[in-house]
């Protein structure tokens, strides 16, 4: 336990924490939950949450604002890379295995534990990257991305970010014609390589949660697009490109299902015909949902048409 002197007197730091905290391990995966020591307190019903408030005014100016604004989309996406072994050490990396049945120094961030580097990871981000028509740094490096959060053992997260892999690339996209048809084209900003955190597992109750490293250190390539998309057709299909491209290659089985395909989607609205992209404010925040409820019907609806004009199997598009 640790204790400091202060005076000569004694003090353990456990006694100065207002609730005590468990630390155990079971079954595989390490076990933290904490007691609170205050007694219970009676609550209040939460008040409704206020109705949208273009369609509470006047529920044609949902559609006027379909009209005079559109969208812009930008995505990030997580490619998680086939390779034998983790991206810093040895240690495989096995979906579905038991918790922390996987995990060596390096992966639990262990004090004068050295990482090195899997070459499988840069020839695989030089293969997305020539691919996606990027230009290619013959020097580059890995930067630390500092923050804390429980299933990132080091406390910061091996990443790159002002010298990528690759960079100012731009992938080719047919529309169906179901769905207007034409040719798109959608810029790459960045392709860069970086280390995966860890997985918490929460209890169905609430009261603790476990963490599993299996997944820490698993290399990842994340593929940044500019916001050149304008409907959820086109961030559908931009999507399924991605992931065709990347199982093509070999480098990923693109299961979205498993995590081995994560897309963060980045949707902002401006007036259309505005060249700059708009700003947040109160009243922008409502044309932002109408939006939103807009994009991800036609997400939906482009999934199925995807499914249909490219032969897939139900597990190629897992939304």
């Amino acid at each position: 336990m640790a204790s400091m002197l202060s005076r000569g007197s004694q003090i353990h730091l456990l006694f100065l924490y207002p609730l005590p905290l468990f630390i155990k391990r079971t079954s595989g995966a390490f076990n933290c939950s904490t007691k609170s020591t205050e007694t219970p307190t009676i609550t209040q019903e939460k008040p409704p949450l206020p109705k949208n408030k273009l369609s509470s005014q006047n529920p044609n100016r949902a559609l006027k604002v379909l009209e005079d604004f559109e969208p812009i989309i930008g995505i990030e996406t997580h490619v998680q890379l086939s390779t034998l072994t983790k991206a810093f050490c040895s240690c495989p990396y096995n979906y579905g295995a038991q918790p922390n049945t996987t995990i060596c120094p390096v992966c639990m961030g262990l004090p004068g534990a050295l990482p090195v580097l899997n070459s499988k990871v840069i020839e695989f981000a030089v293969k997305v990257g020539l691919a996606l028509n990027c230009k290619l740094f013959l020097n580059s490096k890995f930067d630390r991305k500092q923050y804390f959060y429980p299933d990132l053992p080091k406390g910061y997260q091996i990443s790159q970010f002002d010298i990528p892999i690759a960079k100012d690339g731009y992938v080719d996209v047919d529309i169906p014609v179901e769905f207007g048809g034409g040719h798109r084209r959608f810029g790459i900003t960045r392709v860069h390589m970086e280390e995966d955190a860890g997985k918490l597992l929460h209890s169905d109750n609430g009261t603790n949660s476990q963490v599993d490293l299996n997944r820490a250190g698993v290399p990842l390539l994340e593929i940044v697009s500019e916001p050149d998309m304008r409907n959820g057709i086109e961030a559908a299909e931009y999507g399924a490109e991605l992931q065709r491209l990347v199982r093509y290659l070999g480098v990923s089985n693109g299961n979205m299902q498993e995590g081995s395909l994560r897309c963060d989607v980045n949707v902002s609205v401006r007036p259309i015909g505005q060249s700059e992209f708009g700003t947040k404010g109160a009243e922008l925040d409502e044309v932002v949902k109408t939006y939103l409820n807009n994009i991800m019907q036609q997400v939906v609806v482009g999934k199925k048409g995807i499914l249909h004009t490219s032969r897939m199997t139900s597990r190629a598009l897992p939304y």
